[in-house]
């Protein structure tokens, strides 16, 4: 290994640190297949290259933004493969965007009836609740 390269690979600690990710999720989104096999030590250790910090930083992002690991997994075949489009991946995005935004009607609605159903509640001692009740039924 060059100096080059032992400045720039990092182990799976140091990528954990780089990253901010768990290194239990590391070792996940290698099982997986989201993450290459990194190459080996002649020790056996497991050493990360900058393309590994990138991709996993991708990745990372992207659940950020609540991108399922699904379509997490196509964009980035979409990208290994060399084959994205702009179109391909904004078409993508926005069918996220549709999901994402149906989820935050459903929370504005449970909100709304929460809401109403806590207002409805007299937080005093007695056996009735409103809460109780919007739940049972």
């Amino acid at each position: 290994m060059s100096d080059h390269e032992a400045a720039t690979s990092f182990t799976r600690g140091q990528l954990a640190r780089e990253t901010g990710c768990n290194l239990e999720t590391i070792r996940y989104y290698e099982k997986i297949g989201m993450m290459p096999d990194p190459p080996r030590t002649a020790g056996g250790y497991r050493i990360y290259a900058q393309a590994h910090a990138r991709r996993l930083r991708f990745i990372l992002r992207a659940r950020e933004l609540g991108f399922s690991i699904d379509d997490i997994r196509g964009l980035l075949d979409l990208v290994d493969g060399g084959t994205q489009t702009c179109a391909e991946i904004k078409e993508r995005t926005e069918r996220h965007l549709a999901d994402i935004r149906e989820k935050i009607a459903d929370l504005k609605r449970i909100e709304n009836i929460l809401a109403k159903t806590a207002a409805r509640c007299s937080g005093t001692d007695v056996p009735e609740c409103p809460v109780l009740e919007a739940l049972a039924s």
